[in-house]
This record gives structure tokens, C-alpha cells and sequence, in this order.
């Protein structure tokens, strides 16, 4: 069973209105999708997170496709909480992520993360079944697989982030004593260990470290 984490760019002339205002509102840093209500009926119910200011979102998405009303929650620290209530099919693009998210063999993890234009997500399950889905993008999407490992459960601890590449440096300078203080090992002495040269050691130091911080930091550890 793979996990793949993936970055899907929309073409800003074809994207829906809605999706702009998800993904790069001004005002709005990200949204995330915490929960999706998938339902027979044609309106479904989506819990967001918005971190900035929600109100203009909250009303001006009903005056968009696919969009029937948008309810705000108490601002909690950075973040305002949405229920929107949607109708995907009125909207390709929406409709393409909701067909993914219900294909047989695979899931799509949430959040889903709206950030800069660009929409990040999680992706577990059969490689024949996610390569399937990843064809079947939209053709105003750029879908692209940032990293592809083995699933090896909980999904959301931060060491799922790492690489294994990242996570053999960080298992190695901890064995060797860089974190201890004062520190027993250098980058050289990590380098030596796995076999590379000592800015290799460092550089997958360095990113596995930031995608901890990064992970200690995220609110909703989001990790994309």
C-alpha cells in the first residue's frame, strides 16, 4: 500500500471561482478541508478552516457556483471554522476531486490543504487505483507527486513526513549522539554512517528537521 503527497496546480483561467477563493484569496493565507459529508443528494456539507479573514469569504461564496450557503464559527486563535454546503456536480473540477475521494482502492486524507493558488493532499492506497485517479485529473489541473513511500500507519504523526532517506539521517545522528549536548557526533560522523558526503548528511538533517518544526507548529498538522 502506497502514500503519496501530492500538489495540484489549477490553470487561473479555468479555475472555478470558488476554488480562487479557497486557494488565493487575498486576505486568506490557507483553507483547509477538515471534514466532507459525501451524500446521495446534490448538496453536500464541507467543515473549512480559514486562516485570515473569513468574512469576505463567507459572503461572497454563495454568489458562486456550486455554492449554497457558507455558516462562520468564533474565530478560534488563527482560525475561522466554515460549514459551506456545496453542490460538486455543478462544477467539473470540484466534481473530479469528489470522484477521487470516492474511487474504490484508495483515500484521499484529510485536510485537504488551499494554499497559495495550489491544492495539497494526501493519498493512501493501491498504486494501480491512485495512478488511475491521478490520470484522470482534469485538464486544468498540474497534479504532481511531491513524494511516494510505503504506508506504514499513523498517517498523521509527524515522522510519516519524513522520507526514508530523512528519517535513516535523523535514526543515525540520534544513535550517534548530534543531538546530545554537548553533541558526541558532527555531520561527518552522520555522513560516514550512511554513506554520503557530509552536506548530503546535513541537507537531509536540515529538511527532516524543518518538517518537524513545520509539524509542531500546524495547527491541524497538516504536514503538505
Amino acid at each position: 500500500m502506497k502514500q503519496l503527497r501530492v500538489t495540484a496546480a489549477v490553470d487561473g483561467e479555468r479555475a472555478p471561482a470558488f476554488y480562487t477563493m479557497l486557494a488565493d484569496a487575498p486576505g486568506v493565507a490557507e483553507t483547509q478541508v477538515l471534514e466532507w459529508n459525501t451524500t446521495p443528494a446534490e448538496a453536500e456539507t464541507v467543515l473549512f478552516a480559514v486562516r485570515g479573514d473569513a468574512e469576505p469569504f463567507a459572503a461572497a461564496a454563495p454568489e458562486t457556483e456550486a455554492v449554497e450557503s457558507v455558516t462562520l464559527s468564533a474565530v478560534d486563535g488563527r482560525w475561522t471554522y466554515a460549514l459551506a454546503a456545496v453542490r460538486p456536480h455543478e462544477t467539473p473540477l470540484f466534481e473530479a476531486v469528489r470522484r477521487a475521494r470516492t474511487r474504490t482502492g484508495l483515500v484521499v486524507r484529510k485536510p485537504i490543504v488551499y494554499r497559495d493558488g495550489d491544492m495539497h493532499f494526501r493519498v493512501v492506497g493501491d498504486a494501480d487505483a491512485i495512478q488511475a485517479a491521478l490520470d484522470r485529473a482534469p485538464d486544468a489541473m498540474d497534479v504532481r507527486v511531491e513524494t511516494v513511500g510505503t504506508f506504514r500507519g499513523a498517517l498523521d504523526h509527524p515522522a510519516s513526513r519524513l522520507s526514508d532517506r530523512q528519517r535513516a539521517a535523523l535514526a543515525a545522528a540520534h544513535e550517534l549522539g548530534y543531538y546530545e549536548t554537548p553533541r558526541d557526533a558532527t555531520h561527518e560522523d552522520v555522513a560516514a554512517e550512511l554513506d554520503c558526503a557530509p552536506s548530503t548528511a546535513s541537507r537531509h538533517l536540515q529538511r527532516a528537521e524543518a518538517k518537524l518544526v513545520d509539524a509542531a507548529t500546524d495547527e491541524f498538522g497538516s504536514g503538505v
